[in-house]
């Protein structure tokens, strides 16, 4: 494997930053060989399940697809993390993920651990028929590592309400005669009509809309004049420009995967978001006349000249490759693992500030875990109770991770959250006598 292979491959980057948390808590345990134990389980996983899953198409014939979940350590709570329908899906990724995911439990304080999971797939090129009969097949392979008080999947990259709906009753189905339990609260990210959460689609976003303006108070910034270019404008993108706007930010770019709707004078996200649904390209949106601004290349979204860019899509969006292109001093993360290692030593040592993605995408997790809360206690809260209960949580995991920052000024942004997360895990797996 070349040396740039090995930077980009996510979870050699999510081990890195283990290690270094690691070593930079040397000196808080008395005894360090628990912590190196604890730090060689954390650089593993607790389980990994690779399933093949078969499936009849639409044509009679069959079609077989790579099926993962992953379990990294569970100390602290049940495994939590995302279920991703993507032809990307890799076993390298989906194990990086599920170590992201520990931390960004950790950070804001849920008691859960991290998983993570998904196909190798794409979507788009199945039927209704086949999409639902692929999500069960993969509830049915993968039932006996998954419960309400085991492993609790959600939606990530290319699913939904209706994917977690289908694999829920499937569950439930499985379960029928165990009326122990209520196995609906093994999936969120529901539809509100079965079990869901007001607030959920919307969550990632806003929480990392909420997290930005804590940061712009702590920094004394003009939210007014704040410009910002968003990357990627799927479900957290979209959100995100969205409660961005509304809390005053100036948006002047959004792409998706093929061009960027620049407008130097702001955007409207509501208008971009509407057009991008019937054209779903922002080019055949502006030919249309539905969209005002003008339309770039994708990968210039990197490069304008903007205060905050947001990597929002996939993950190893910013690479050695495309770092020096950046004129933002703040890249602000929504996607899981959008800079390698290597680009952020880049960006930083040009005084640019990465905020990482384990606190600023923690939004989803947190109102997860608020449907799965109402599932356990047959409870139901209203839109303003998720919100009220989300809106200061993330604050308060902000102002921790800053005043780790404060009081270790040399360190990254992302170290101080890893410093913070990595503790707690280590604590919780020293109390219970785990190492």
């Amino acid at each position: 494997m070349s040396k740039k292979q090995l930077t980009n491959d996510p979870y050699a980057a999510a081990c890195q930053q283990l290690r270094d948390a690691v070593a930079a808590l040397a000196d808080q345990y008395e005894d360090e060989s628990q912590l190196q134990a604890a730090a060689a389980r954390l650089a593993t996983h607790d389980h990994l399940y690779t399933k093949k899953l078969t499936l009849t198409m639409d044509d009679g014939h069959p079609k077989t697809f790579d099926a993962y979940r992953f379990q990294h350590n569970a100390a602290r709570g049940p495994y939590k993390g995302g279920l991703r329908f993507h032809p990307q899906v890799s076993e390298s990724e989906v194990k990086a993920l599920s170590m992201w995911m520990t931390w960004k439990c950790a950070i804001t304080n849920l008691p859960y651990g991290g998983a993570k999971g998904g196909i190798a797939v794409d979507p788009h090129e199945l039927s209704p028929r086949e999409l639902q009969a692929l999500s069960r097949a993969w509830t049915r392979a993968f039932a006996p590592y998954i419960g309400p008080w085991q492993d609790v999947p959600a939606p990530d990259v290319n699913t939904n309400g209706q994917i977690m709906a289908w694999m829920a009753d499937e569950l439930i189905r499985l379960h029928a005669d165990d009326l122990t339990q209520n196995y609906a609260a093994t999936f969120t990210g529901k539809p509100l009509i079965f079990g869901g959460s007001q607030g959920r689609e919307e969550a990632t976003g806003l929480g990392g809309a909420t997290v930005l303006a804590a940061l712009a108070r702590a920094q004394k910034m003009k939210i007014a004049d704040t410009a910002i270019a968003v990357q990627g404008f799927g479900n957290v993108g979209a959100w995100f420009a969205r409660h961005a706007a509304r809390l005053g930010f100036k948006v002047v770019a959004v792409s998706d995967s093929r061009h960027t709707l620049y407008n130097s004078h702001g955007l409207d996200i509501d208008e971009a978001a509407a057009a991008k649904r019937q054209y779903r390209r922002f080019n055949e949106a502006h030919s249309a006349g539905k969209v005002n601004g003008e339309i770039l290349p994708a990968a210039d979204i990197l490069s304008l000249d903007v205060n905050v860019l947001v990597p929002a899509a996939l993950e190893n969006a910013i690479t050695t490759d495309n770092a020096h292109t950046i004129k933002a001093p703040l890249i602000f993360e929504m996607a899981n693992g959008p800079t390698t290692p290597d680009a952020e030593k880049y960006l930083v040592s040009q005084g640019k500030m990465v905020m990482p993605d384990i606190l600023d995408n923690a939004g989803g997790v947190t109102t997860s875990y608020f449907e799965w809360v109402q599932n356990l206690s047959g409870d139901t809260w209203s839109y303003d109770t998720v919100l009220g209960k989300l809106t200061p949580l993330m604050e308060r995991s902000f102002a921790d991770v800053w005043a780790m920052h404060q009081r270790r000024p040399a360190d990254s942004l992302r170290q101080a959250a890893y410093l913070i997360a990595v503790k707690k895990v280590i604590d919780a797996m020293i109390i219970r006598g785990q190492v």
